[in-house]
């Protein structure tokens, strides 16, 4: 069986992991006054599916700018990791690759267009789903939908709740540690960069075995 490497996407593939305090947050304050709380609280229920783009930017005081408002804040303000699509090519050589993401469906369908994501095999947007991480029953749906096992999968995501989520079903798990996240949670492999990340992966499904050093008897 083929297995599974799965990315977040804010903090693992794109480079702000809480795109939604350092970048929505700012993005519309900077054009409406509207408090922190309000905007995370409308991202919530559209990320979950519950009110519709149009309506989030409606409801933020800028849908008179609709949906012109929603394109200038995904071009301008969501940066890809400059290594993704290099180590994303390799390993969808290798392995199948899924997408698991809290997010507006309309918002990650446009920036997988925008920058040609297409490696993944299956694609999973809580929004869609009506669930978001750390929610167990995401996960299940990635399995149902993916056909894959816990045990096929290596998850990578830069927080540890989800982590801690993931692992508890039985993934793998690999900490992309964008910023550092001091706890007791203890994951598969931790990585910093792109570039450790094949590596981490190989040592998880195929973990080097060394045979036991002979001994010698000197009685």
């Amino acid at each position: 069986m083929k297995k599974w490497i799965i990315f977040d996407a804010m903090g693992v593939i794109f480079e702000v992991g809480d795109d939604t305090n350092d970048l929505l947050v700012p993005f519309i304050q900077q054009r409406r006054r509207i408090s922190r709380e309000r905007i995370n609280e409308l991202y919530i229920e559209a990320s979950l599916g519950r009110i519709s783009p149009e309506r989030f930017w409606n409801e933020v005081g800028l849908g008179a700018f609709y949906p012109d408002i929603q394109t200038e804040y995904l071009d301008t303000r969501l940066t890809l990791d400059r290594d993704f699509l290099i180590v994303a090519s390799n390993l969808a050589s290798q392995y199948h690759l899924g997408l698991l993401s809290n997010d507006v469906a309309e918002w990650s369908i446009y920036l997988r267009k925008k920058h040609s994501l297409e490696f993944f095999d299956a694609v999973i947007i809580s929004s869609i789903v009506g669930c978001r991480k750390p929610d167990p029953k995401i996960f299940e749906i990635f399995l149902h939908e993916a056909k894959a096992a816990p045990e096929s999968c290596i998850f990578v995501d830069d927080r540890h709740k989800n982590l801690r989520a993931a692992k508890a079903l039985g993934f793998k798990v690999i900490h992309f540690e964008r910023t550092p996240e001091p706890d007791d949670f203890t994951p598969d492999a931790q990585v910093r960069s792109f570039k450790e990340l094949e590596e981490k992966i190989k040592d998880i499904f195929h973990p080097q075995t060394f045979p036991a050093e002979s001994r010698i008897d000197t009685d």
